[in-house]
C-alpha cells in the first residue's frame, strides 16, 4: 500500500498564505514523489475551495478536512456536513483527533458516529486514537486504544474497502510539544492497533496506521520505516512548504 503523508493544519494559515503554501509544496514535491507515496493536506474550512483548486487534477494529491458533523444538512449553526465537503473537493476526513476530544469535548461515542456517517457519504476516514501522559503512566495505553477503536469502529461495516479507512495514532503527550514516541513505543501501539482491527475486518493488513505527534524531517525516516507504520500525521512541521516537503520525500 501507499504511504499516506497528511498535513493536518489546524487553525493556521489565512487565505493568501494558504495558497501559497500549497502551491509552494506542490512544486517542491511533484516531480520527485515517491511511486509508495500519496499526500493529503488538511487545512481549515475556509481555505478548501482554494487548495483544492491548487491539487486538482494532481494524481496522488487529495484534500481533506479537519472535522464535520453527523448529518447531510439541519439546524447546526456552525458546522459542516460530509456532503458540503465533498462538494468542495474532499476525499478524506478526520475524526476524533485529540484536540477535537480534549479540547472541545467529544466523546467515544460521538466520534464513532461520526466515522460511520462519514463513510456512509462517501468519505475516507482518519480515525485518531491515542493516550494521555497520565495514562500511559498507568499502564493503560492498550486499554485506552482497545476502547477508542471500539467505540469509533461500532458502526463500520465488516467488509469495508481497506483504502476507505485509516487509523492515526497519535499519542496526546506528543502533539506539539516536540516529545516523540520512541521507537519501540511506536512500534508496539501499531502492532496492537493492527492486531485489533483483525477482530474487526477481513482485510485488517491493508488498513493503514499512521502515527501523528512532532514528527519532523529529521524523524521521518526513522519512523516512516517502522513496522505498521504506513504513514505520517504532521501538524506544526507541515505548516512550511520546506519542513513538510522534506517529510513527504523522505526515504
Amino acid at each position: 500500500m501507499k504511504k499516506l503523508i497528511a498535513a493536518n493544519w489546524k487553525m493556521f494559515k489565512t487565505w493568501s498564505e494558504g495558497m501559497q503554501t500549497a502551491r509552494e509544496l506542490l512544486v517542491a514535491t511533484r516531480q520527485d514523489l515517491p511511486a509508495d507515496r500519496e499526500v493529503l493536506l488538511i487545512p481549515s474550512f475556509t481555505l478548501l475551495k482554494g487548495v483544492g483548486e491548487v491539487f486538482s487534477g494532481v494524481e496522488n494529491y487529495y484534500l481533506g478536512a479537519q472535522n464535520f458533523y453527523p448529518e447531510e444538512q439541519g439546524a447546526y449553526t456552525g458546522e459542516i456536513s460530509p456532503v458540503q465537503l465533498k462538494d468542495l473537493g474532499c476525499s478524506f476526513a478526520l475524526a476524533g483527533h485529540s484536540e477535537r476530544r480534549h479540547v472541545l469535548g467529544e466523546t467515544d461515542e460521538f466520534v464513532g458516529q461520526k466515522v460511520r456517517f462519514g463513510l456512509e457519504k462517501g468519505l475516507n476516514i482518519i480515525l485518531c486514537i491515542g493516550e494521555k501522559i497520565e495514562e500511559r503512566k498507568k499502564g493503560q495505553v492498550e486499554e485506552v486504544l482497545h476502547r477508542q477503536l471500539a467505540k469509533g469502529l461500532a458502526g463500520v461495516e465488516k467488509d469495508i474497502e481497506p483504502q476507505r479507512l485509516s487509523i492515526a495514532y497519535e499519542p496526546v503527550w506528543a502533539i506539539g510539544t516536540g516529545e516523540v514516541a520512541g521507537p519501540k513505543e511506536i512500534v508496539h501501539a501499531h502492532t496492537f492497533i493492527r492486531n485489533e482491527l483483525a477482530e474487526y475486518f477481513q482485510f485488517y493488513k491493508d488498513i493503514r496506521i499512521l502515527y501523528g505527534g512532532s514528527v519532523k524531517p529529521d524523524n521521518a525516516s526513522q519512523i516512516l520505516g517502522l513496522d505498521n507504520v504506513d504513514g505520517v500525521l504532521v501538524g506544526g512541521a507541515s505548516l512550511k512548504a520546506e519542513s513538510f516537503s522534506q517529510i513527504v520525500l523522505a526515504e
